[in-house]
């Protein structure tokens, strides 16, 4: 888990967001609708809700909302996937590829993977998840 200020943003800079704070390590999403919302999988980080400044120039930020207490944030104007948020979570996750490097972030865990596509193998570099796992540690505040 990295700790200290991190920063990241879309392709096009419309969208932009800093973390002062520490991020969660990496959780690789397999599901459907990652899938189908990235164009892959979906490597996910995590901050604390109160340490999260979202930069917002010119109104691009958009939210799909996704599930019935669930929302996707995106730019409207390059069509980067930057969040997802969920109404019973302190905590906002980010896309760990919008993250500007040095992350000082691990991958930790693979989750979903019984919803893999079936065009790659899930590699055996972290731990498995065939669905949503009851915790997802987040770092201490």
């Amino acid at each position: 888990m990295a700790e200290g200020k991190a920063s990241g943003r879309c392709l096009c800079g419309g969208v932009s967001y800093t973390v002062d704070g520490p991020l969660r390590d990496v959780i690789v999403c397999h599901c459907n609708e990652c899938r189908r919302s990235s164009g892959g999988q979906w490597h996910a980080s995590a901050a604390w809700r109160d340490t999260v400044e979202i930069e917002d120039a010119g109104g691009k930020l958009a939210w799909y909302q996704s599930g019935p207490k669930s929302r996707r944030g995106f730019c409207r104007e390059c069509g980067a996937s930057l969040f997802f948020d969920h109404d019973e979570r302190d905590y906002l996750v980010v896309n760990a590829g919008n993250l500007e490097k040095p992350t000082g972030l691990k991958l930790a865990r693979h989750i979903f993977t019984s919803e893999a596509g079936d065009y790659y193998d899930v590699p055996d570099d972290a731990e498995h998840f065939e669905a949503y796992p009851d915790i997802l540690p987040m770092p201490e505040k």
